[in-house]
């Protein structure tokens, strides 16, 4: 008995696991591409490890806006400018969207507005790429985002070469 339940419960989390990689694929293969601009990080960051912490600008614009005491998540809506790069518009209070409005979600901490994701994991040895980064690619569907990439000045994702 305890086998079978073994071998169902496998089987659960298999099927999980493989709808989690397929939502993950599918906003890959169909999501709208939007830049949302870095703010300038710790360069003391990058070298600790393989990853690269990462702030916003929309962040540190929202942060500056008031926000009541209660809001300590939510989501911020921006809207993509002529280059893709994604603008500030407002906090979202449950209003519809225009076509081009996109939700990203925030939660604040010590009067903070942090983004998530804050980081980005690379390769060990690649951190001289993506010293320089100027945008966070995001793929974006209509339920989900995925940080995908960073992005240059030039707005091209960058891509480590050997």
């Amino acid at each position: 008995m305890q086998r079978k339940l073994l071998i169902i419960f496998s089987f659960l989390v298999m099927i999980v696991l493989n709808y989690g990689i397929y939502q993950k694929e599918q906003i890959l293969a169909h999501g709208e591409t939007l830049l949302i601009e870095l703010a300038p990080v710790d360069p003391r960051s990058l070298l600790q490890g393989d990853y690269m912490a990462l702030d916003y600008a929309i962040a540190r614009k929202a942060s500056s806006l008031p926000l009541t005491s209660s809001q300590q998540r939510g989501y911020i809506v921006i809207k993509s400018d002529n280059n893709k790069v994604a603008q500030f518009v407002r906090f979202y209070n449950g209003e519809p969207l225009t076509d081009n409005e996109k939700l990203l979600r925030f939660h604040r901490r010590y009067n903070q507005i942090n983004i998530v994701p804050d980081s980005f994991l690379f390769q060990e040895g690649h951190a001289k790429y993506y010293e320089n980064a100027k945008y966070g690619v995001f793929k974006f569907t209509d339920k989900s985002r995925l940080l995908v990439g960073l992005a240059d000045d030039d707005r091209k994702i960058i891509t480590p070469s050997e």
